[in-house]
């Protein structure tokens, strides 16, 4: 038994020896792989694979009303692997004719399908692994590619290899496209594409790639090792109808006066939500396109729209009131030795101070600054006035490139501050603000004070899930006084209905707003009226009483059809205006908000003319007390003290009759029953006809006009 155990365990011993010599040789290619040879075998890893980035789906771009206004498509490129490890070669041959008819048929018939068989064979022999089968392919000609003989047997077998690509696309094309903005390689990221860059784009992935020719790599297998994390969808303040609507008129604008560019804003009052922003340049062969986005990324001398800054400093100094008489000298006056000019001639000698704002008199507004603030140390004062209207910030708007203003220190040489500074900026020039700095100063006014940041985007989503929220922020709870808030409002409501804005202005509803005419490098040009470039603007908001929205228009350059403010950039506004008004539910106050009339006593009807059985009908309904006595088909109401007549209104078929007291429908079916051709105007019931009742009917045009 000794000898036996004695056996077992030299056995063990030497099976045990052999392991301790493997596992140190083992060890020791190891050691020498790992450390001696390290540098060369990893060397030699990495020319043959590599882990490359697998870029994440961007996030989807949405107007407030859930439009897609930014999204990427997906495109695929085709590749074949003719030399896959697991490719047999009776796999190809099985399949090798009806993939070349699959492919010259439906994928590239600049190829027979006996040439493409030929151009198979050939690459396959030539070691082929990396064969481009097409670019650009969509998803839907992906799913039948994929489908095709020998394909459909995978990577490995069949060769099939996808590579996923994406283009970004932006629906609606040119709508406010800069602020959509766009990432791409080499360049400044723009708009919200940049600002938001790393929510939109998401995590990237990696996927292992096998190096299989000259700077040829393949993927390694189907699945990617680290999947991507596609990007967040960002819902914007932008809305496509108001958006087309500002765009839309920007463009008409521009065509008609002939305008390098421009830019137009829409925000909401209350809030700070931008609703619009359009910026339309026109581009060296006379196209417009939208390539800059100048209502943020321009700071511009804005002329006579900064008016209501040092207005409302003199309002909240105290310095003048708005009934108060200012020397105007006629529209021109001199400023150390500088000759200042009103744009327009008035001949007024004098005026009220709301007068000289009305008329944008250049004159009136430099003189009563130039009297308040133009004592030792009132500049710094009057400077730190425009201060506490947030003028000299930019507004922190969420996309890239905002312009910040400039607002020049009192008596500081270096920025050259001189004796006619503060006359010439008290009417826009000498200072520099974007267009949507000063939309931000107005809103606040048109908010009772309260300034409200400018915002674009208004919540982040994953998968419609909101993971951040975006909410109005009030810059400032109070910018001046409230009665300087309350004068400010009614300088503005006075320039649109006596003021220069006076030819805007219209019955429907009222508006506010303040014009601006600026000319272009002013001293470049103040010595020689010649080749002058203006800058026409309209900043407001509307409704006047209750304002919702508030905008401004700033076109540049315009050549033709006038130069100011009113003519060039107001009807912009004006008809972004008539359009909201129009399609808006905000714009309207519901019916029962009102006071409801007081009825000074009981009127009967009179005057009123229908049909017969109509009228008797509505009269019982009403439990009025009348007399019918009409036989005819049409009557007339006559009050008679405590009774309503129904007299007869006989109608001829030859003669023209009278519809005074008609409505609209009876008055056209009555009129057009006897051909003639009817014209309208006004709303209620005809007090005017334009053809004398009893003139025989001949096929004329008459014009009725409804009270």
């Amino acid at each position: 038994m000794a000898d036996i155990k004695n056996e077992v365990l030299y056995r063990v011993y030497g099976v045990l020896a052999l392991i301790v010599l493997v596992a140190v040789v083992l060890f020791g290619q190891v050691v020498k792989i790992q450390i001696a040879e390290g540098d060369k075998w990893r060397r030699q890893g990495d020319k043959k694979v590599k882990f490359e980035k697998v870029i994440a789906e961007r996030g989807n771009i949405y107007s407030e009303d859930g439009k897609l206004l930014a999204t990427s498509l997906p495109f695929f490129e085709i590749r074949f692997d003719l030399n896959s490890s697991a490719m047999s070669d009776k796999d190809f041959n099985d399949n090798v004719d009806s993939l070349a008819y699959c492919l010259a048929t439906f994928v590239d018939n600049t190829h027979t399908v006996g040439g493409y068989k030929q151009l198979l064979i050939q690459q396959r022999a030539a070691g082929e692994r990396y064969m481009l089968i097409k670019k650009n392919v969509t998803y839907t000609e992906l799913e039948k590619i994929e489908k095709f003989p020998l394909f459909n047997l995978g990577q490995y077998r069949g060769g099939f290899i996808v590579k996923r690509e994406s283009k970004r696309d932006a629906p609606f094309k040119m709508l406010a496209r800069r602020t959509i903005g766009y990432v791409r390689e080499g360049a400044n990221k723009v708009g919200l594409e940049g600002f938001f860059y790393e929510d939109l784009g998401g995590t990237a992935g990696k996927k292992l790639m096998q190096k299989v020719g000259n700077d040829i790599w393949i993927p390694v297998n189907d699945l990617t090792e680290i999947e991507p994390e596609n990007g967040q969808d960002l819902v914007t303040t932008i809305n496509v109808e108001l958006q087309e609507t500002a765009q839309t008129a920007l463009v008409r604008a521009l065509n008609y006066h002939d305008a390098d560019y421009g830019c137009a804003v829409i925000m909401e009052v209350k809030t700070g939500a931008i609703r619009a922003i359009a910026n339309v340049s026109k581009t060296d062969n006379g196209k417009l396109y939208e390539i800059y986005n100048h209502a943020v990324g321009d700071a511009v001398e804005p002329g006579s729209t900064f008016k209501l800054a040092p207005m409302m400093a003199l309002l909240d100094k105290g310095a003048v009131s708005l009934e108060d008489s200012i020397e105007l000298e006629e529209g021109r006056t001199t400023f150390y030795e500088e000759i200042m000019e009103d744009s327009s001639p008035h001949g007024l000698e004098k005026a009220t101070v709301r007068r000289a704002f009305e008329l944008s008199s250049n004159v009136g507004i430099a003189k009563m600054v130039e009297a308040a603030y133009g004592g030792d140390g009132g500049a710094i004062e009057f400077i730190n006035q425009l201060r506490k209207y947030n003028l000299h910030l930019p507004t922190g708007i969420q996309i890239e490139g905002e312009a910040p203003p400039f607002i020049k220190e009192a008596y500081n040489k270096e920025m050259e501050w001189s004796g006619i500074t503060l006359p010439w900026m008290s009417i826009g020039y000498e200072v520099l603000i974007t267009p949507l700095q000063l939309l931000t100063f107005y809103n606040a006014v048109a908010n009772d004070g309260q300034m409200m940041r400018p915002y674009l985007v208004s919540e982040i989503q994953d998968f419609g899930v909101t993971t951040r929220k975006y909410k109005p922020t009030v810059i400032k709870k109070s910018i001046a006084k409230p009665e300087t808030i309350a004068q400010a409002k009614s300088l503005l409501e006075g320039v649109v209905k006596r003021g220069t804005a006076r030819k805007l202005d219209t019955d429907r509803y009222n508006f506010a707003g303040k014009t601006g005419t600026a000319q272009i490098d002013y001293r470049k040009f103040n010595r020689q009226r010649t080749n002058l470039k203006h800058r026409a603007s309209f900043v407001g908001y509307f409704p006047a009483e209750d304002p919702v929205y508030s905008c401004i228009v700033m076109i540049t350059n315009p050549r033709q059809n006038g130069i100011y403010g009113a003519d060039v950039a107001g009807p912009v506004f004006r008809e972004i205006a008539d359009k909201c008004f129009a399609t808006r539910i905000e714009m309207h106050r519901a019916i029962n908000s009102y006071a409801k009339p007081k009825l000074v006593n009981y009127e009967l009807p009179a005057m009123d003319i229908g049909k017969n059985e109509e009228v008797n009908y509505l009269l019982n309904y009403f439990k009025l007390p009348h007399e019918n006595r009409s036989a005819s088909d049409w009557t007339v109401l006559q009050a008679e003290r405590d009774t309503v007549l129904m007299l007869p209104r006989d109608l001829s078929d030859s003669v023209i009759p009278n519809v005074k007291g008609m409505t609209l429908m009876d008055a056209v079916y009555v009129l057009e029953n006897l051909g003639l051709n009817v014209i309208a105007s006004g709303v209620g019931k005809v007090h005017h006809q334009s053809i004398l009742a009893g003139t025989k009917a001949k096929n004329q045009t008459i014009k009725i006009r409804l009270n």
